[in-house]
This record gives structure tokens, C-alpha cells and sequence, in this order.
């Protein structure tokens, strides 16, 4: 008989590593292709629930597609009216403030030497508002603006046919649950947490704009509205949008007010960003998706290195499709979903096997059906009128 060969538990997650590296690799060549349609294919999930009431009131499925469609691209115009308003002005704050900005790395570079501190050191905290280094960055920006703008172009192409498509996904169940109900399960479980967070994400990053753009307003720093969409636009990033958010405001605050200024920009954006974005949102955040703080921040990090900017808004979305793909239930990969922070059912106990759990049955469960069993043969023993062995 041919011989069969069975791999180890740690051979085929090392294998499943090299092939998911592998696929992160091509994922990497074609970012320039793949983050729109991440981006049109997030969209779609998000709106897709609301062709549902409109189906269950009569509404024919080509209606119930296009209000869809319009949703999705309603979205893109709000992202792209907010990412060019907000780049023009601060291209044009920037160029104001030139001499200011100049004046204040000056200033705090010697302010720097005056306290003690060496060269190197005076010198990285001057080029933060140093307006040659923020010029660069508002090039970047500017350049990454109109990117990311021309890149919404493309997306509604993919908005269009993903939304098409996604309407005959729906009666995927009805055709393929008897076979494929696991699958389905993940990808419900996926699409849920996927639209969950993003709600979550859009509620506190709505209330931290307001207050936010509020309190810059009343302490009279220019344009509070971009830095109100800034806030906005950060709290999509996990765990360092706070950082994003700040730093540009409070540099400005240090150039129209000076030091006392500052520090109060600083002082409100910690008490409203570190307690919602930093302390109260990761909770609800992680509740939503099942997902660590921790693997949250790392998401950030890894998938933009992997997609380049729009990784770091996609980066939850991207955490739950690799682990769905990766993790597909069951005994054998419940230890790292756990890790992951989701929520796991059925962990087997110590001493059980994994064909126990999947047979649905643990060592204790056969104890009672074999006493059960014995039980059975000595009452019909009994009734037979014979004396069981």
C-alpha cells in the first residue's frame, strides 16, 4: 500500500507563513492596484445592508444596486472634498507662516542650548517647525492629496461593478449553506465587523472633530476646520492617529501664540483625543471586531508598509480578512484566535484531542455513554430474566 504522509502541526503552519509572505510579496508589487479596489470593496460592504429594507418593500434589485451605488459614491465625494479643502489650506497656512516658522525653530533651538541640552538634540527639535522640512511635508502631502483624489477616480469604477456583483452575492446562502455554511459564516462574521468598525470609527471621530475644531476656534489658532478634518480623518488610523492629529495644530499654535499657547492645544487634545481615541474607542473598537489593541497597532504599521497609505485606514479591515482566511475555526487554530483577541467557544480542555472536539465529543462525554450503555444491557438482561456477565 502506497504510504501516506502526514504533516505536523508545526510543518503546516510554516508552510501556511511561506505561502501567506508569498501572497503579502504580490500584494506589496500591486499595491497601486489592489488598495483602490480594497478601498471600493470596503465601501460596497459598508452601504450593502441597505438595499435590504428597500428589497423587503418592493423596490427591484437594479433600484435597490443603484442607491447603493450612490451611497458609495456620496462617501467618496464627502473623502475627496475633505482631503482637498483640507491640503489647499494648509499648503496656504504654511506659506503664510514661513517667517514665523523660521523664527520659532530658531527660537526653540536655543532654547534647547540654553537648558543643557546638546547640539544634536537642539537641532531635531528645530527642524520639527523648521519651514523647509514642513514645506517638504506639505509637498508630500500635496502630492499625496492628489494621489490619493485621482486614486477615488478609479475606485468608483470598482464601486460600480463590486455593488453589481455584491446583490447576486446574497443568495449565496440560499444556494450553497447545506456545503459551504462554515465559509458563509466567516465571510457574515467578517463583512459585520468590517461595517462595525467603521461606524465606530466615523461616531468618535465625528465627536472629537467637533469638540476638537471647537476648542481651537475659541483658542483662536487659524483654520480650525482642516485641523477638525484632520481629527476626523485620524481617528481611522488606530492607537498614533492621535499623534497625526496634533502635531500640525499645536506647531501652529507655537508660531501665533507662542509656548503658553501650545501647550494648551496640547492640553485639550490630550483630554479629549487620549481619553476617546486612546482609552474609550480601542474598547469599543476591539468589542466590535474582536481584535487586541496591541494587533491593532501593529496592523497599522504592517499594512502600510504593504499597500502604502490607505493601509493604515484599511489596516482592521485587512487584519479580519487575514485571519478568516488564515484562522478558519476549529480546535486547531482556536489558540492563536484567541491571541488575536477573538472570542472562542468550544476551547478544548486539557487532554482532549482535536478528533475528539471535532467528533463533538470529549473523554467525559464518552464516560457517560458507556455507563449509560452498561445500564441499558443489565435492565434488558433483567427484563430476559438472565444474569448479565
Amino acid at each position: 500500500m502506497p504510504s501516506s504522509t502526514t504533516l505536523t502541526p508545526t510543518a503546516r503552519t510554516l508552510l501556511t507563513l511561506s505561502g501567506f509572505i508569498i501572497v503579502l510579496a504580490g500584494v506589496h508589487a500591486a499595491r497601486g492596484i489592489l488598495a483602490p479596489a480594497l478601498l471600493g470593496a470596503v465601501l460596497v460592504v459598508i452601504v450593502h445592508p441597505l438595499r435590504h429594507p428597500l428589497e423587503r418593500r418592493g423596490w427591484p434589485k437594479a433600484a435597490a444596486t443603484t442607491v447603493v451605488i450612490v451611497a458609495a459614491y456620496l462617501i467618496l465625494a464627502a473623502m475627496m472634498a475633505m482631503l482637498l479643502y483640507a491640503g489647499i489650506k494648509f499648503t496656504g497656512l504654511v506659506t503664510h507662516y514661513a517667517g514665523e516658522l523660521r523664527q520659532a525653530a530658531t527660537d526653540l533651538g536655543d532654547s534647547l542650548d540654553g537648558l543643557g541640552f546638546d547640539t544634536t538634540t537642539s537641532d531635531v527639535a528645530a527642524s520639527v517647525v523648521n519651514p523647509t522640512n514642513i514645506q517638504n511635508v506639505v509637498t508630500h502631502v500635496g502630492g499625496l492629496t492628489l494621489s490619493v483624489a485621482s486614486g477615488l477616480f478609479v475606485v468608483v469604477t470598482y464601486v460600480l461593478f463590486m455593488a453589481v456583483d455584491a446583490a447576486r452575492y446574497d443568495g449565496a446562502r440560499a444556494a450553497f449553506g447545506a456545503t459551504q455554511g462554515s465559509v458563509l459564516d466567516r465571510a457574515h462574521d467578517l463583512f459585520g465587523g468590517v461595517r462595525l468598525y467603521f461606524v465606530v470609527s466615523a461616531i468618535f471621530g465625528a465627536i472629537v472633530a467637533v469638540i476638537d475644531g471647537l476648542a481651537l476656534w475659541w483658542l483662536g489658532i487659524p483654520a480650525p476646520i482642516v485641523w477638525a478634518i484632520l481629527a476626523f480623518v485620524t481617528n481611522f488610523i488606530p492607537n498614533i492617529g492621535f499623534v497625526l492629529g496634533l502635531l500640525p495644530p499645536a506647531v501652529l499654535a507655537l508660531v501665533v501664540g507662542g509656548w503658553p499657547l501650545m501647550l494648551g492645544v496640547i492640553a485639550i487634545y490630550c483630554l479629549v483625543n487620549v481619553v476617546l481615541q486612546v482609552l474609550v474607542q480601542p474598547k469599543f473598537v476591539a468589542d466590535a471586531v474582536n481584535i487586541t489593541v496591541t494587533l491593532s497597532f501593529i496592523s497599522v504599521v504592517f499594512w502600510t508598509f504593504v499597500i502604502g497609505p490607505l493601509g493604515a485606514i484599511l489596516a482592521i479591515p485587512m487584519t479580519l480578512l487575514a485571519r478568516a482566511a488564515l484562522l478558519q475555526g476549529g480546535p486547531e487554530t482556536a489558540w492563536y484566535s484567541w491571541l488575536s483577541g477573538d472570542t472562542v467557544t468550544d476551547v478544548p480542555g486539557p487532554g482532549v484531542t482535536a478528533d475528539e472536539v471535532t467528533d463533538g465529543a470529549a473523554p467525559a462525554d464518552h464516560a457517560v455513554a458507556a455507563d449509560t450503555a452498561v445500564a441499558s444491557d443489565k435492565a434488558v438482561a433483567a427484563d430476559d430474566g438472565a444474569t448479565p456477565a
